[in-house]
């Protein structure tokens, strides 16, 4: 079936004639869709999932001469490109090209037609502050969803791609996981067709599952996993839970979680797991919050105000507004500035866009039980905007910003404004022939097939809201690391074990850690493994072998003809090493346990640090910050006492730690711009120690620059 395009020229068009045009393509869709029909032919290769990744793969197909066909579950080609993301993530966006680099090559000759620019003049915009696209290059990275669909479809229409609109392939049948599903035909290793619901049935010699679900992959009986892996699973620090590195997008201390303050009896508030958060560093089945990535506009023509939705429940929100009360006066949402003036609206703070532990279900849930989860994830998001636009126990700075905004009339087909597609941020992950971790992003081991760079943090979102041991609320799961250069993405790690099926390519959800599929799973990237696994589907074809068994050698070699990068030759930058306490002698006490007042501050950029990073004063307040460690002593002794610390230029070099010892209390200055003498650690002094409780504390009183509080050490020495 052809799919049903708008014109290039719709762009331009007032915007009440391009809302009437976009609902009328949607109707005609929605009548034409169930009379589809599979072609008989088989086709060289079937993408399955019209993802930014399936896009990208079908044009490479029919670049190299072959056939193929797109089949999309929904009515909208593009995925999260044109779903509502338009403000790319990427980290350097030297790492990307191929026909990846060429979309964001279009996206910058569309917005150089004066035409383009309805709401707001094109230098008002690169001025703005807020754009990650400069006007000098000749990329851009910022755009309106409805112009990455229109670049998408004159991709499809080009070069003559078959798109199936509103097909879901049949997972039935399946009696347990790595069994096939009756939608999937399989003649030993190999898939010869896959069965939709419809009954409609599709043949290839190559498939590839471009979902952000991985149901193709799953429903073939090919291995893979949901959640965190315990950091034992790859020998990680970054994997399974992570309270330790939940510092940012975090409830203020002391937040009441109880329907009733004060009265546990009460129960719980929504979304709170009483028995989180697992042991530290331990595996779960649980996945990393999804939201929508909301576009929207102050325009008052365009601007379609945020509303009450039906069903609304304030109990969902109680706890956002406790936040505020309890002392939280930053925005809930990072707002990105997209041309037109409008956005692309992500999560930020404690208490935001993201549905923290509402979606565990989703990646083996039906379709029916999914589109539940995605019909609560945007009433969910519907209240909570409304909430801030509206609510008296809101901030005024905050509910007067958000009020400003709404959803916008010339984008998504909904009457409402709001987008179809939500952000899965993760779903199931193969486990082919390679596994991508964390130890590649950060260098320690190097892909031997390279097929495509990645270059963003190792970055995952808030897992789970959890009871604390004290009868508090927070969040945990957020991890956020980086200071790496961009890294290569493994061939091994698109393709399945040989002998579960030979002929599938997976570049959404390839085969990586929880950790390292959180820097790959970035828009470009996926449409760059989009092009690469097209590019090894056809070479297979072409040498009638598995897709396991292809030459390297000449699938790199037309992989740079294409304009793919597959090496980093910039800058090497390494990301700071975290020690893990347990493998440090004496007695260690790291910063996530010191009695604070103040530090605030986190980092984990300049390393070594201890554990998940080190807490810093800020340069600010001084007088008013310290940081208490409490060292329990079960041997009297002669300790030496050493403090952890980054050294920088703009440290203190006169930091006030005071020791409390047999002797009394002392108090040493440490210059901290000078490198740590052992390690991360350098020795302030040697002090005798009763059994008990021993106090080290660090301050910033007088300090003339940051102040860093990372951890304390005591080393048991002989009698000087």
């Amino acid at each position: 079936m052809r799919p049903i395009l708008l014109p290039p020229s719709l762009a331009v068009l007032p915007r009440a004639v391009m809302r009437a045009l976009m609902l009328l393509s949607c109707t005609v869709i929605a009548v034409a869709l169930p009379q589809a029909k599979a072609a008989a032919s088989t086709y060289d290769v079937v993408v399955y999932g019209g993802t930014s990744a399936g896009i990208a793969a079908a044009v490479q197909v029919r670049r190299m001469g072959g056939t193929v066909v797109v089949i999309e579950p929904s009515r909208r080609i593009g995925g999260l490109t044109t779903g509502g993301l338009g403000a790319t993530d990427i980290g350097n966006k030297a790492a990307i090209g191929g026909i990846a680099h060429e979309f964001y090559r279009r996206i910058r000759q569309h917005y150089d037609n004066p035409a383009s620019w309805r709401q707001q003049e094109r230098e008002q915009f690169f001025a703005s502050g807020h754009s990650r696209s400069s006007a000098q290059e000749t990329a851009m990275w910022n755009f309106e969803p409805h112009v990455a669909l229109a670049i998408m479809q004159a991709w499809v229409r080009e070069h003559e791609i078959p798109v199936v609109y509103h097909q879901r392939l049949d997972r039935g049948g399946q009696s347990q996981p790595g069994q096939p599903s009756r939608g999937v035909q399989l003649d030993g290793p190999r898939i010869v067709a896959i069965t939709m619901e419809s009954g409609d049935v599709y043949r290839g010699r190559m498939f590839l599952d471009a979902t952000y679900e991985g149901d193709l992959l799953a429903a073939a009986g090919v291995d893979y996993t949901i959640g965190r892996e315990s950091n034992d699973r790859y020998k990680e620090t970054l994997s399974g839970v992570q309270t330790r590195y939940a510092k940012y997008h975090q409830l203020l201390p002391g937040v009441d979680p109880y329907v009733i303050a004060g009265d546990a009896k009460s129960g719980l508030l929504p979304g709170i797991d009483r028995d989180g958060p697992g042991t530290e560093g331990s595996g779960d089945a649980r996945v990393q919050a999804y939201c929508f990535r909301m576009c929207l506009t102050d325009d008052p023509e365009n601007r379609i105000p945020f509303f009450k939705p039906d069903h609304y429940d304030a109990a969902q929100y109680e706890l956002m507004l406790r936040n505020f009360e309890a002392g939280e006066r930053g925005m809930p949402w990072i707002n990105s500035g997209m041309p037109n003036r409008k956005t692309d609206t992500n999560n930020r703070t404690g208490f935001s866009t993201d549905f923290i532990g509402q979606n565990y279900d989703y990646p083996e849930a039906s379709y029916e039980e999914r589109d539940q989860i995605v019909a609560a994830h945007r009433l969910y998001q519907q209240g909570l905007m409304w909430t801030l636009a509206n609510h008296s126990r809101v901030p005024d700075h905050i509910r007067n910003e958000v009020a400003r905004w709404g959803t916008c009339r010339d984008e998504f087909e909904r009457e409402d404004g709001w987008q179809q597609q939500l952000y899965i941020r993760e779903a199931r992950r193969m486990i082919g022939e390679s596994v991508m971790t964390q130890h590649h992003c950060q260098g320690r081991e190097v892909a031997e097939q390279p097929i495509a760079l990645a270059a963003y943090t190792m970055d995952s979102h808030h897992v789970q809201r959890y009871l604390t041991d004290d009868g508090y609320v927070l969040n945990e799961g957020d991890v956020q690391v980086g200071g790496f250069s961009p890294y290569p993405i493994d061939y091994g790690s698109l393709t399945p074990k040989q002998d579960q099926c030979n002929n599938l390519l997976v570049p959404v959800c390839l085969s990586a850690s929880h950790m390292a599929f959180g820097s790959i799973r970035m828009e470009p990237v996926f449409m760059v493994l989009g092009q690469s696994s097209a590019t090894a589907a056809m070479q297979a074809i072409e040498s009638n072998v598995a897709v396991q068994q292809i030459d390297y050698a000449k699938l790199r070699e037309r992989l740079l003809k294409d304009q793919q990068v597959l090496e980093w030759t910039g800058p090497v930058r390494s990301s700071a090493v975290s020690v893990d306490p347990s493998t440090l002698k004496g007695i260690v006490v790291d910063d996530s346990e010191a009695k604070k007042t103040g530090f605030v501050g986190t980092s984990h950029m300049v390393g070594p640090h201890i554990a998940a990073g080190y807490a810093h004063d800020g340069n600010s307040d001084k007088g008013h910050q310290s940081a208490r460690f409490e060292v329990t002593i079960e041997k009297a002794g002669r300790y030496e006492v050493r403090i952890a610390y980054t050294a920088n230029p703009n440290r203190a070099t006169n930091v006030p730690v005071k020791v409390k010892h047999a002797g009394g209390e002392s108090t040493v200055s440490l210059n901290q711009r000078k490198r740590p003498s052992d390690g991360a650690f350098g020795s302030i002094g040697k002090f005798d120690f009763t059994v008990g409780t021993a106090e080290i504390e660090i301050s910033n009183l007088d300090t003339d620059g940051h102040v860093i509080a990372d951890a304390v050490q005591l080393l048991p020495v002989g009698k000087d």
